[in-house]
């Protein structure tokens, strides 16, 4: 039996209200979770772009490629491997203000991380931390010791190591 991987597949669309849910029963007809979702505008003018994590088989990603690439509004999907791309995930830890000032502890945590300290008041003070998943979480787990008022994470953002061709099939259709 083929094993279960960790895929990133970067669609590109126009930007039609609706599409996220085709595109998200899409997954939960074959009953599939998204491991992370991302939205954002790409470095084509007037396209959007997904950026979807999931964990599946070689062969059932191609399948689901297929069926996305059926959505009118899809102009290419692709999937990646990890090895293929280069990726960040952002999250906001709120985080009372006194533990920032008595807790040295936290201090260090905050310096060892590369996390950012965006803002402080009196009540608390919000860090930022861009990296892998791992490094996020780890930071979770530290701080949770301390006692998080909210936590945020978005979904992974990423770009291929290798040339994407899309803009070279775009640039041939616009030609036409």
């Amino acid at each position: 039996m083929e094993e279960k991987q960790l895929y990133t597949i970067s669609v590109y669309t126009e930007n039609n209200i609706g599409l996220l849910n085709r595109l998200s029963a899409i997954f939960q007809r074959r009953h599939l979770n998204v491991e992370s979702l991302n939205t954002s505008v790409s470095e084509i003018e007037g396209v959007s772009r997904f950026t979807i994590v999931v964990i599946m088989t070689e062969e059932n990603i191609k399948k689901i490629i297929g069926q996305i690439e059926k959505q009118v509004e899809v102009i290419k999907a692709y999937f990646h491997k990890d090895e293929d791309t280069i990726y960040q995930e952002s999250c906001l830890f709120k985080i009372k203000s006194d533990l920032l000032f008595e807790e040295r502890d936290i201090q260090n945590i905050i310096k060892e991380s590369n996390a950012r300290i965006v803002t402080v008041n009196r009540e608390f003070f919000v860090l930022e931390k861009s990296g892998r998943r791992a490094e996020v979480e780890l930071l979770h787990r530290e701080l949770s010791a301390f006692g998080i008022m909210q936590f945020v994470r978005s979904g992974r953002i990423a770009v291929t190591k290798e040339p994407m061709e899309i803009s070279k099939m775009l640039a041939a259709f616009n030609a036409n």
